[in-house]
């Protein structure tokens, strides 16, 4: 009989950084061969150059690890997963970041041929402290940070960890806090005890848009008035920019970036969350 594969729930909020560590686990699997799951290929952007094939479910990667798309069936994924010739070591799941990893976690821990490893929590640190103080999603934030085993504080280079370390602590206390740059896949992909997780009141329920964007546009102007407004919590699309070439706009709270569209990226529409 084969063991069940052991799955660890990647979680955290919008922009975090959860694709980023990703992306470097599995360039440092140490000859693991990991499986990441995710809902929709286009919800995680592995680097480009870590890809070795692709299909329509299965993106083959490097060192025998493999992107797999889910849909709406995460069971049926894992069971193709299970049939590989030569399945993954490991189950690495990127929940969304408005989605509870702890519910993800207690869904999947009862599929067969799945054990719930673990639950590692991306915490930003430029804005863990605002968001756990922010009356629409300090809910989500605080059912997020407590389901978690391991708490991984991201972007310590841009400003001072301690606030939100100590936010942490006072959310969920006991659970481990490390630095992402500490986030080994020894560490992350680590099999946790299991342990008593609290529950919360309801998290803040997101209302999505779709903003079309089929005309040449200036997204330097967009996200400025998209940044302003304070019911945004999030966008991200790719569009043309005036002078005819796509760029991809990604925005979390005020902070928003713009680079060039990756190949074959859908263009038009920009894809709004509002708490509601």
């Amino acid at each position: 009989m084969t063991a069940p594969l052991p799955l660890t729930i990647l979680g955290g909020y919008l922009g975090a950084g959860k694709t980023r560590l990703v992306n470097r686990l599995l360039r440092d699997a140490g000859g693991r061969r990991i499986a990441v799951l995710v809902n929709d290929f286009g919800d995680l952007a592995v680097d480009a150059d870590l890809i070795e094939a692709e299909g329509d479910d299965l993106i083959a990667l490097a060192g025998g690890c493999v992107c797999c798309s889910y849909g709406d069936d995460l069971t049926t994924a894992i069971a193709t997963l299970r049939a590989l010739p030569a399945p993954p070591d490991v189950l690495l799941l990127e929940a969304s970041g408005v989605a509870m990893p702890g519910a993800i976690g207690a869904a999947a821990g009862l599929m067969p041929g799945v054990t719930l490893a673990g639950i590692a929590v991306l915490a930003d640190a430029t804005r863990l402290p605002a968001l756990l103080a922010d009356r629409y999603l300090a809910d989500t934030i605080e059912r997020q940070v407590q389901a978690a085993d391991l708490l991984l504080v991201t972007k310590s280079d841009l400003t001072d960890p301690a606030p939100t370390e100590a936010a942490l602590a006072r959310a969920a206390p006991g659970v481990p806090v490390a630095p992402v740059d500490a986030a080994t896949p020894a560490l992350v992909l680590a099999r946790h005890a299991a342990r008593p997780r609290p529950e919360t009141r309801h998290a803040a329920r997101h209302l999505t848009r779709l903003l079309p964007a089929d005309a040449p546009t200036d997204p330097d102007a967009l996200a400025r008035d998209l940044a302003a407004d304070p019911r945004v919590t999030r966008a991200k699309g790719c569009l043309i920019d005036l002078s005819g070439h796509p760029r991809l706009l990604q925005l979390v709270g005020t902070d928003y970036e713009i680079t060039a569209a990756p190949p074959g990226a859908a263009l038009g529409v920009v894809t709004i969350s509002v708490p509601i």
